[in-house]
């Protein structure tokens, strides 16, 4: 039996959870980011919850599979997200904080159909995307702006927009609200309510989160409490106010 006949035999079977997370660590310069974070997930609104440092955003790669785990499994939708990039592609999208960091395109058409141009679809399948999209946001008058000329919020917005254009299964949000208003705040607030897509939101603000159907606070790269979000968020609220972060609390009070 050669190596990959015994890696194909014993190979574990996939998740059903929407989310499946098995002992996740990540090491990075002999230090421990994640350490042994488990859990199956199912729930339409999940929300991850940490202060500065916990390990939040790292986890919001390893999930989305741009990370790699030291060790561990990660399966999205059934997936595994590191393993099979290319099915990945379609069943998981990650709205980063700062929208500089996922825009690559000049105008927000080339934005929109580039992520429905990576899961193989035809010119006249992507374009047709592309109009679908802007006008189900109202925003048809956007097409050939030039991205650069737009808000930080109106920025976030598409780069929402071509998430949603491909019809993820899931979507993972890290602090996605982070540096913008509040009009703006509301507005893809709305947006995200309305998507069919179940929602990973990662934040430090526990306002952001409530109401979420399940809450998982993360400290120091493991699973400190993981419920219903009134309980979790109300014990991750108090533990910051033991503490006494200057940092963390005036950012959990904006």
């Amino acid at each position: 039996m050669t190596m990959d006949d015994r890696n194909t035999r014993f190979q574990p079977a996939a998740s059903k959870a929407a989310l499946h997370l098995s002992d996740v660590c990540l090491r990075l310069d002999d230090k421990l980011i994640l350490d042994g974070i488990s859990f199956d997930a199912n729930e339409r609104r999940i929300g991850i919850v940490g202060r500065n440092g916990s390990g939040k955003t790292t986890l919001a790669r390893v999930m989305a599979g741009l990370i790699a785990p030291t060790e561990g499994v990660v399966e999205i939708a059934g997936i595994d997200v590191l393993n099979d990039r290319k099915a990945a592609i379609g069943k998981v999208g990650i709205l980063f904080q700062n929208p500089d960091h996922q825009i690559i395109f000049p105008t927000v058409e080339e934005e929109l159909a580039f992520g429905l141009t990576q899961l193989g679809l035809s010119k006249a399948q992507v374009a047709e995307g592309v109009v679908g999209i802007l006008r189900l946001f109202e925003k048809e008058h956007w097409a050939k702006a030039a991205v650069y000329q737009l808000s930080q919020g109106q920025k976030q917005l598409v780069c929402l927009m071509s998430i949603l254009a491909m019809k993820p299964e899931v979507i993972i949000l890290d602090e996605p609200f982070s540096g913008l208003d509040i009009p703006t705040k509301a507005q893809l607030s709305r947006y995200l309510d309305r998507a069919e897509a179940r929602l990973v939101h990662i934040t430090h603000d526990p306002a952001c989160l409530a109401g979420y159907d399940r809450v998982i606070w993360l400290e120091q790269g493991r699973v400190a409490q993981d419920g219903p979000a009134a309980p979790t968020l109300g014990a991750f609220t108090q533990r910051m106010n033991e503490i006494g972060e200057d940092d963390d609390i005036s950012d959990l009070a904006s």
